[in-house]
């Protein structure tokens, strides 16, 4: 069952700043505006400037009133947003007016997400474009954004919608046919089904490559750093980062625990992970450092992508060979030969089994860009030119579904006509699995989990 009584929140990030919003939303505003400001008529989608005041009269403080009467307004219901000083104390107790004033409305406090939900709920947005609220809120880089705001406006919501329109006239012809089977004679040629399906799947893989991009966009990859002290890997953070964010000094042991940078590569961001080095856990070794080897290896298991740094001036040793061994399985591996300024090596990249090898120098920020492209292209990164779309895993996993039914439903095509309710039943099924990235075939289940994630007041 859910809840529709009127809600309230802080719609604004925690924190001091030059303005700060409360924000409320519910079926029938109107008395609690009449509580707020007596004697006042707020006239809709104009800014009102106002007093903020007590029960008692007391002023909290002096900012603009905004009124949105339904269905006119981000949610769909009345909604106020009262805009002020930005400090957190005047804003709690701006919020907790509001929340008193409207008490006998049944005014809450809202949950994470729930303005969001609310407009997904009453029809201001799909789901697609709701998630594009949280991903545009998140968004480490320039063309995250530009996606975000992409799928925001609708543009991926009515690519889905145009799939999901071809995959029914579809189903029509074959349902029609079914329903009226006396009068067929060679339906999948003569309704040309079998040209329509193939162009729909086109299509349904053009989307899929823009989504594939645009996750990548939003995800970005984690790269982790890893390899015995002193081969560089302090000095190779700072170098893909262009700032001293690592301590790079000769003394083993100086990263102790890990050192996070994100940085962007043509807009991909990366997650930067320099690491404690790795070497044998002798007497030698004190507590902290060996807590941060264990760590070390904690985040190797996470890693999609593991930069193993080698001295190119030593070569390989043994230990090299006892950290490669312990690497987990299906990880893609760059082995970064550091230290060609001692080496005499030149810069290059050389693609192997095992894994790719490129020479490089951080100290000396020689070959840098080397590594910057193998990133890239372990990233599966393509610069299309086309539109991406910032979509998230539960996208890409209906896709995917999406075309195996669309695959079995050309099996079943394959049969002529002896098999058109299975080919019905697939494009069905395809249908659900596209209708369901814009919320129109969503579980109430999913949608508590995705909105869960928002911030609150949004």
């Amino acid at each position: 069952m859910i809840d529709t009584s009127p809600i309230a929140a802080i719609a604004t990030a925690p924190g001091r700043g030059g303005i700060g919003v409360v924000r409320a939303s519910g079926k029938s505003l109107a008395a609690l505006a009449a509580v707020l400001f007596p004697g006042q008529e707020l006239k809709a989608r104009h800014a009102h400037y106002v007093p903020f005041t007590q029960a008692d009269g007391t002023v909290i403080d002096e900012g603009l009133a905004l009124w949105f009467k339904a269905p006119h307004s981000y949610t769909g219901e009345d909604v106020l947003e009262l805009q002020g000083h930005g400090g957190p104390v005047v804003l709690q107790m701006l919020l907790t007016r509001v929340l008193e004033a409207g008490a006998e409305l049944g005014l809450r406090l809202a949950e994470p997400g729930e303005f969001t939900r609310r407009a997904y709920l009453n029809d201001k947005l799909d789901l697609a474009q709701a998630e594009a609220v949280a991903d545009l809120i998140d968004a480490s880089t320039e063309a995250a954004a530009k996606s975000a705001s992409q799928s925001l406006s609708g543009a991926f919501s009515r690519t889905i919608h145009d799939l999901v329109e071809q995959v029914i006239n579809l189903r029509m012809l074959v349902e029609a046919t079914l329903d009226f089977p006396e009068e067929e004679i060679d339906f999948l040629e003569k309704s040309n089904a079998r040209g329509q399906l193939s162009g729909i799947v086109e299509q349904l893989e053009r989307v899929f490559a823009q989504a594939s991009q645009g996750a990548l966009l939003r995800e970005g990859l984690n790269v982790v750093l890893v390899g015995q002290p002193n081969v560089g890997k302090s000095s190779l953070l700072n170098a893909l980062a262009g700032n001293d964010v690592a301590i790079v000094t000769p003394i083993a042991g100086t990263t102790r625990d890990k050192v996070t940078e994100t940085i962007q590569i043509e807009g991909i961001p990366l997650n930067i992970i320099d690491t404690a080095g790795i070497r044998a856990l002798t007497d030698e070794v004190d507590v902290v450092e060996r807590i941060g080897i264990e760590r070390t290896w904690g985040e190797v298991g996470k890693a999609d992508v593991i930069l193993h740094l080698l001295d190119a001036d030593q070569g390989p040793t043994r230990a090299d060979d006892a950290i490669v061994a312990a690497f987990p399985d299906g990880v893609p591996v760059i082995r970064v030969w550091n230290k060609i300024d001692l080496s005499g090596h030149k810069p290059a990249v050389d693609p192997a089994a095992d894994a790719t090898h490129i020479y490089l120098s951080a100290h000396e920020k020689i070959g840098i860009d080397l590594l910057r492209q193998e990133l890239l292209r372990i990233a599966g990164w393509q610069q299309t030119g086309e539109s991406l779309y910032l979509a998230r895993e539960r996208h890409l996993i209906a896709l995917r579904n999406a075309r195996k039914h669309l695959d079995v439903a050309g099996q079943h095509a394959a049969q002529n006509d002896q098999s058109l309710d299975l080919f019905a039943e697939e494009l069905r099924l395809a249908q659900t699995q596209l209708s369901s990235i814009t919320g129109e075939f969503t579980p109430d289940d999913l949608l508590g989990v995705i909105f869960s994630r928002f911030c609150i007041g949004k």
